[in-house]
């Protein structure tokens, strides 16, 4: 972390530093419900804002709001977000979509060795090609779970996470536009069409928004505390204390499926792990130096593209081999690539009424998978 100059709020103000970190991560969750939103991320501009906020010496570079948030509130969102994991649902609802997404993971894993032999990203290179494989397998919460493991310094990271992010987007573009290229389609054709008229697109957005009950939220805090509790413990007693977070993402996937009704009924956990985690990235942005970013971010970038084409040219021609059609190939991707609420706003606006739940059941199925398999492709590359 770098060091703390002189800044309008001091490191050690903890309410004000608590409103800072609080209002930036209201910021992303407001501009994820604009049009700006849905083109870009509100991540990308809670790093944008929290960065300049602190390297224009608004606020400091290190506080103990930083630590509390990194050391601990990371900690308790990752089984908040995975408590739905029930991998027999996954299997039972996704259908034949799920050995597409498979493809699609196995497509970003073999992107992401070939990219590291031909870009050189460095000695921080094998902690990159695993927690962008990670990150890409399933979303920001294996992403961040990959980098504390590989051990990344926060500078590292907010490059990574940073670069990542337009990668995302153009992505993103990508996926959405490509159900409307001739080329891609004379390639790869679909049977879909548009079985959604825009009434139904609406009240299924509104069916996904999530109800407030205070049990529920309380339960799925003391959980997430008891995880968190035992995975620490088991940390120490075996002094692998770097693989807290694995701990954690293993235990909390075995409660999910042991006890898949109960955790079925739980209603804004998600929400709340989701509020977590955008806190969390107004604190990277917050302790990055600017200048350091821009000098090592570009790399990223080009490494990022260069995984999202090869991934894309892999499942397309694969997809073509075995008649996989254009739609299902595009949920699968989706649901790697930008997790499962973009891939389920993809179906949506395409009219793909039978995709909706198999994207999100990847995505899902994705959070699962991605964090060790970006912990194995580090291993094997460093």
């Amino acid at each position: 972390m770098f060091e703390t100059g002189a800044s309008l709020i001091s490191a050690d103000n903890v309410f004000a530093m608590g409103t800072i970190l609080l209002g930036l991560a209201y910021l992303g969750f407001w501009i994820d419900n604009t049009m700006l939103g849905q083109k870009t991320s509100g991540v990308v501009w809670v790093l944008i804002a929290a960065m300049l906020l602190s390297n224009l010496h608004i606020i400091p570079f290190t506080s103990p709001a930083y630590d509390f948030v990194g050391g601990y509130m990371v900690s308790l969102a990752i089984p908040l977000l995975l408590f739905k994991a029930d991998i027999r649902k996954i299997f039972r609802e996704s259908g034949k979509v799920i050995i597409t997404f498979i493809i699609a993971a196995a497509a970003v894993v073999f992107a992401a060795v070939v990219g590291f032999y031909l870009i050189d990203l460095g000695e921080v290179g094998p902690k990159v090609a695993g927690t962008y494989t990670g990150g890409w397998i399933g979303g920001a919460v294996n992403f961040l779970a990959v980098s504390q493991v590989v051990e990344m310094s926060e500078s590292e990271f907010t490059s990574a996470i940073s670069a990542s992010s337009v990668v995302s987007i153009i992505a993103l573009m990508i996926l959405v536009a490509m159900p409307s290229m001739k080329f891609v389609l004379r390639f790869v054709p679909t049977e879909f069409e548009d079985s959604m008229d825009e009434e139904e697109k609406q009240a299924l957005k509104d069916s996904n928004r999530a109800h407030v009950y205070l049990r529920h939220l309380t339960g799925a805090l003391a959980l997430s505390f008891g995880i968190c509790t035992v995975s620490a413990g088991i940390g120490t007693l075996i002094g692998t204390g770097q693989y807290n977070i694995l701990f954690v993402t293993i235990l909390t996937i075995i409660i999910a499926n042991l006890f898949p009704k109960v955790m079925d009924r739980l209603e804004g956990e998600f929400e709340l792990g989701m509020i977590f985690m955008y806190i969390f990235f107004a604190m990277v942005g917050s302790s990055t130096n600017a200048i350091a970013f821009i000098g090592s971010a570009m790399n990223l970038f080009f490494y990022g593209m260069l995984i999202v084409a090869i991934h894309l040219v892999v499942l397309m021609g694969v997809a073509r081999l075995i008649k996989v059609d254009l739609a299902e190939a595009i949920v699968a991707s989706g649901a790697c690539l930008v997790g499962p609420a973009p891939t389920a706003a993809i179906a949506i606006t395409r009219g793909w009424r039978n995709l909706v739940t198999p994207g999100i059941m990847c995505g899902i199925f994705g959070y699962v998978i991605g964090t060790f398999i970006g912990v194995a492709v580090t291993t094997a590359l460093s």
